[in-house]
């Protein structure tokens, strides 16, 4: 059974990305075809990049910079639960993703992303470029959410059925890609 990684890409107190996380995780669990790793970067608190040698070398030499490249190594599958903030991405998300470099390789990524009028589709146009470079293979199904609080009752968010529907087939591919991509990670 693919490990999918969930990662919650919003650190700010208040984010409504963490109740859109827990569905997109209780989702996943239900259909049985993942083991599931959630990854709140709030709780990882990873501080601003400050290992001294490149990530390509996989020369950490900090606790938290080894504990989450095994973390990431360990995953099959990358589902990002990303806000977009001034029309780009998540910066706890993208130095996450800049602590590591060959754990990320040939892994499949989709995009739960929520926004404002644009459901937060340029943070994930923006973060494309950085995902790519890193040799993950961006997943066709993408999950965007506009105006996500209006969703959101009691710390729940409760998607309507097009994002359910969306969030099937994303999750259906990342379970596909996962193991067609995996002889290639090896």
């Amino acid at each position: 059974m693919p490990k999918l990684m969930i990662i919650v890409g919003s650190v700010r107190p208040g984010r409504v990305g963490l109740p859109i996380a827990e569905w997109v995780r209780h989702a996943a669990e239900e259909t049985g075809d993942f083991e599931v790793d959630f990854a709140d970067l709030a709780e990882i608190a990873l501080p601003f990049m400050d290992e001294p040698n490149h990530p390509r070398l996989r020369q950490y030499t900090k606790p938290h910079t080894i504990a989450w490249s095994e973390r990431v190594d360990a995953a099959d599958a990358i589902l990002l639960v990303t806000p977009e903030y001034n029309h780009s991405y998540s910066p706890a998300l993208k130095n996450a993703l800049d602590y590591l470099n060959a754990e990320w390789w040939r892994k499949p990524v989709g995009f739960v992303s929520y926004g404002g009028v644009s459901s937060g589709t340029r943070g994930v146009v923006a973060l494309t470029v950085a995902v790519v470079g890193l040799g993950l293979v961006k997943t066709g199904a993408n999950v965007e959410i506009s105006f996500p609080g209006a969703q959101i009752g009691n710390g729940v968010f409760t998607p309507d059925e097009k994002q359910r529907t969306i969030l099937g087939n994303e999750l259906r591919e990342l379970a596909q890609l996962a193991e067609v991509l995996k002889p290639l990670r090896s």
